[in-house]
């Protein structure tokens, strides 16, 4: 029978009284005994951790993982709980299981990383739009309403609503609105330019080229960039084709030594 005590802390007439077992359970020493009375204690109160999780039903989560969340949390209490403080276990046990509930949210539901300021933010403009929306007349609050509503700055009030969005993310594969050929964002998307590589390589070997006397440099141009022969560049400068072409080599190996030192 519940004494006159108990019933006066619950504010749910289906309540267990559990105030004898918590005292039994607190002078228990580890072992089977003790966790039999505990294990009764989690089993008396799990459907009030069920009503809680079934508050926050409709929000991405399946019902069972919400109320398997929900009994971790009423562990948690049954653990933590001091009977000697004089408080009834409800009074500590509910926003120990909400707690759990909504940390599971904050950590588990959100497909990016979310600093946990934005999604304070993010709760408070959601709350504050819902209110509003009730006495504007249909129409979506501004900035400035929301902030004076939230007792938030605008900055702040812009951050939220930018993570109203960010709660999920969207498939890349999925159609941007009002395409009509099956554009996705994946099509928006740019790829690398293969030639950033060459306009590296170029500017990295500039100064080097400037560097060279001018006789290896000339070559260097006639062959590279006049797309001369060997050849041909041996007769304008009465030189052996041999000799033209080691200076190219050595030249080639020089600047490459010296760009490859630089990045090193």
């Amino acid at each position: 029978m519940r004494n006159r005590a108990s019933a006066k802390h619950h504010p749910h007439d289906d309540a267990p009284d559990t105030a004898e077992a918590f005292r039994r359970l607190a002078t228990l020493p580890p072992g089977q005994q003790r966790d039999t009375v505990r294990e009764q204690i989690v089993e008396a109160w799990l459907p009030m951790a069920e009503r809680l999780a079934g508050r926050f039903r409709s929000r991405g989560e399946s019902y069972e993982d919400l109320r398997q969340v929900a009994a971790l949390g009423l562990v948690k209490a049954v653990d933590r709980y001091d009977p000697d403080r004089g408080n009834a276990f409800e009074s500590y046990a509910v926003p120990t299981v909400t707690g759990e509930i909504k940390r599971h949210f904050r950590d588990h539901m959100w497909t990016l990383h979310v600093p946990r300021r934005v999604q304070d933010l993010r709760n408070r403009v959601r709350f504050a739009c819902q209110d509003l929306s009730q006495s504007a007349s249909g129409q979506r609050p501004t900035v400035a309403q929301i902030a004076e509503h939230a007792n938030m700055s605008e900055e702040d009030v812009l951050v939220g609503l930018e993570a109203l969005e960010s709660f999920t993310a969207l498939s890349l594969d999925a159609e941007l609105p009002g395409s009509e050929d099956g554009y996705s964002l994946s099509d928006a998307l740019g790829s690398a330019d293969p030639a950033l590589d060459t306009v590296v390589d170029r500017e990295a070997v500039k100064p080097r080229l400037a560097a060279l006397p001018e006789r290896e440099r000339a070559i260097l141009y006639m062959r590279f960039f006049g797309d001369m022969t060997q050849s041909r560049i041996a007769e304008q400068l009465g030189i052996s084709q041999m000799h033209v072409s080691r200076l190219i080599s050595r030249c080639c190996n020089r600047l490459r030594d010296q760009v490859l030192s630089d990045v090193a």
